[in-house]
């Protein structure tokens, strides 16, 4: 009986193991802990950026960042709208977005979620 709950216990110590190496292997090929499985993007460069040419605002509060690469999924994710033109705090989980027309915060929020993240709130600046 004895060797009966040893091997159980040796099974289920060896499953465990396999399971955190599976986990740890897709943290390192996805570059982050939230990556999902995605292939690490290339930084989005915006071609405009006169910041005169950008005349509304919002602050973006964003759940979920953890890293870097989180910031650069969800400032891809922002910067890939037309007339947009995104950069992320990380420390502040917040992306300040410039806008050269004003953005419905649905679309916003859209664009954030399909880069895997959460936004939680937007202020809306006044035009400039």
């Amino acid at each position: 009986m004895e060797t009966l709950i040893t091997a159980i216990a040796v099974i289920v110590l060896v499953l465990a193991g396999v399971i955190a190496v599976r986990s740890y292997a897709k943290r390192l090929a996805s570059g982050c802990c939230g990556g999902g499985g995605q292939k690490s993007d290339r930084k989005v460069r915006v071609a405009d950026r006169n910041k005169a040419h950008y005349p509304y605002s919002a602050v973006l509060d964003i759940d979920g960042m953890v890293c870097a690469a989180c910031a650069r999924r969800v400032e891809n994710g922002l910067n890939r709208l037309d007339g947009v033109w995104a950069t992320v705090d990380l420390g502040k989980k917040q992306a300040a977005v410039r806008m050269k027309t004003p953005y419905p915060e649905a679309e916003l929020r859209r664009a954030v979620r399909e880069s895997g993240y959460t936004m939680l709130r937007m202020r809306q600046d006044q035009p400039s």
